[in-house]
C-alpha cells in the first residue's frame, strides 16, 4: 500500500540532511547521508492531503489551535498506548527541544544538576547548560545479547542497561533535581520496559528528583517491543513526570515545528506556561496542527507499515555487517531508526572515522562523540533500502580497500 522504496530527490530543496554536508564535498551529487534523524520517505498520504487543502486556502496568518487538535492527541494515546490524558494536561509549543528547554527552565534553578543516561541525544547537553544547570552523566552499561537475525541465524548484538547503583548515587546528590530521560533512547535504541521506567521513577521520587521524558521517537518501535509512556506506568510516575512528545520523527514532519508538553501536575503546568512565554515559543504555524491531526486521526496504518520497513532495513544492515564488517559490533535496535555501532576494532576514534567516511566514501554518519561516547558511530537507516545498502558498501570499501 505504501511504497517506501520510492526514490525521493531531496538535494536542492534546502534540506539539512542532504544539502548542508554537500558544501564540503567535491562531488556533492554522490553523497549518501545517513546522519541527522529525519527520514527520506514521503509523509503519509493523509498528511499531504490535509496540508494541500490548508495551502489552497491561500491565507497563512496567526493560528488558533482548535479543540480537535487536543482530541486527536487524547484519542491516539488512549488507543495506541492505553494512556488516558486530560485536555488540560497538554501544552503545545514549537518542538521537543524547545519543550525540554522550557521545562528545565520551569523546574530548576541555575546551578542545579540535571541527570542524563549517556550516550544520549546531543541537544540534552545544550538544553541543560543553556538553562544554567550542570550536566550529570550516568553511563549506560554494555552487555552482549544473542539475537536471532532472520538472514544469518544467531548473532551477538550489544545491548545497553542502566547502571542502577550509579544512577541512584547520582540521584542522591542534593543538587540533582531533574532526570532527563530519552524514551525510546537515542542513540542506544532501547525501548525501556515498564519495570525499568518504574524503577527509575522510584529512585527519583525517593530522592526528590522529577522526570522529564523525551518521547519523540515513541511510535518507532521494532516488532516484538512495545513502547510505554513514562506517565502511564502508575500514578506515582504520572505525578512525577513531564512528557515531551511530537509526531515529527515518526511521521517525518519535523520541519512543520509542533510538539506537546504533557503533565498532570497543575503547578508545573503554570511554571511551564510561563517558561514557554519567556522563551517566546508559544505560537505555531498554520500547517502544524493540521498535520498532527491527520497523522493521529488517519495515518495509523502508515506508521505500522513504516515500522515493518524499518525493521527489514535493520535486518539488511545486520546481514551486511555479519558478512562484510564482522569486526564492528552492532547494538540491538528496539526502537527509533538509529543504529549504534561500536567501531573500536578499526583503531580509529569516532571523529576520525566519520570524517574518513565522508571524504573517501561520500557517506555521512554521526560520530559518537556528539552523544558523549567515544568509539561509536550512529547510522540512520530511515532511507530507501537500495540507498542504505549502497551506503553500507561504501563504508566497507573505505575500511577494507584503502
Amino acid at each position: 500500500m505504501f511504497d517506501f522504496d520510492k526514490p525521493v530527490v531531496r538535494q536542492g530543496t534546502n534540506c539539512v540532511k542532504w544539502d548542508e554536508p554537500s558544501s564540503s564535498l567535491s562531488h556533492p551529487s554522490s553523497l549518501i547521508p545517513l546522519w541527522v534523524a529525519d527520514m527520506d520517505f514521503e509523509a503519509a498520504p493523509a498528511i499531504r492531503e490535509a496540508l494541500r487543502k490548508r495551502m489552497e486556502h491561500g491565507v497563512f496568518g496567526y493560528t488558533i489551535v482548535p479543540d480537535s487538535y487536543y482530541d486527536s492527541i487524547i484519542n491516539w494515546y488512549q488507543r495506541r498506548h492505553q494512556w488516558h490524558i486530560e485536555r488540560e494536561w497538554i501544552q503545545y509549543t514549537t518542538g521537543v527541544v524547545p519543550a525540554i528547554s522550557a521545562v528545565i527552565k520551569a523546574l530548576t534553578m541555575p546551578g542545579e544538576k540535571v541527570l542524563i543516561l549517556t550516550p544520549v541525544y546531543n541537544c540534552f547537553f545544550s538544553s541543560i547548560r543553556n538553562n544554567g544547570c550542570e550536566v550529570v552523566e550516568s553511563k549506560l552499561k554494555v552487555s552482549s545479547n544473542n539475537t536471532t537475525n532472520e538472514s544469518d541465524g544467531e548473532q551477538t548484538l550489544l545491548h545497553y542497561e542502566v547502571n542502577w547503583e550509579d544512577f541512584e548515587s547520582r540521584c542522591k546528590d542534593e543538587k540533582t533535581t531533574v532526570f532527563l530521560l530519552c524514551n525510546p533512547h537515542n542513540p542506544a535504541g532501547r525501548v525501556w520496559t515498564p519495570e525499568e521506567l518504574n524503577r527509575m521513577n522510584d529512585i527519583c521520587q525517593r530522592n526528590g528528583v522529577c522526570v522529564i521524558s523525551d518521547e519523540i521517537h515513541c511510535e518507532l518501535v521494532m516488532p516484538g517491543y512495545k513502547f510505554t509512556p513514562f506517565a502511564s506506568i502508575n500514578e506515582d510516575c504520572a505525578k512525577n513526570g513531564v512528557i515531551c512528545c511530537s509526531p515529527s520523527k515518526s511521521f517525518n514532519t519535523a520541519g512543520l515545528q509542533i510538539a506537546n508538553i504533557i503533565t498532570q501536575n497543575a503547578e508545573w503546568r503554570r511554571r511551564i506556561n510561563r517558561a514557554i512565554n519567556i522563551n517566546e515559543i508559544c505560537d505555531v504555524n498554520p500547517f502544524a496542527p493540521v498535520a498532527l491531526e491527520a497523522a493521529y486521526n488517519e495515518s495509523e496504518d502508515w506508521i505500522d507499515a513504516l515500522n515493518i520497513y524499518l525493521h527489514d532495513n535493520y535486518q539488511s544492515l545486520l546481514s551486511f555487517f555479519a558478512g562484510h564488517l564482522p569486526e564492528l559490533k552492532v547494538f540491538q535496535l528496539e526502537g527509533t531508526y538509529l543504529v549504534w555501532v561500536d567501531i573500536t576494532a578499526t583503531g580509529m576514534d569516532s571523529d576520525t572515522l566519520t570524517e574518513k567516511l565522508l571524504k573517501e566514501g561520500d557517506v555521512w554518519v554521526n560520530s559518537g562523540t556528539m552523544y558523549g561516547s567515544e568509539g561509536y558511530i550512529r547510522i540512520n537507516i530511515a532511507t530507501q533500502r537500495e540507498r542504505l545498502m549502497e551506503g553500507l558498501r561504501r563504508i566497507y570499501q573505505v575500511l577494507h580497500h584503502n
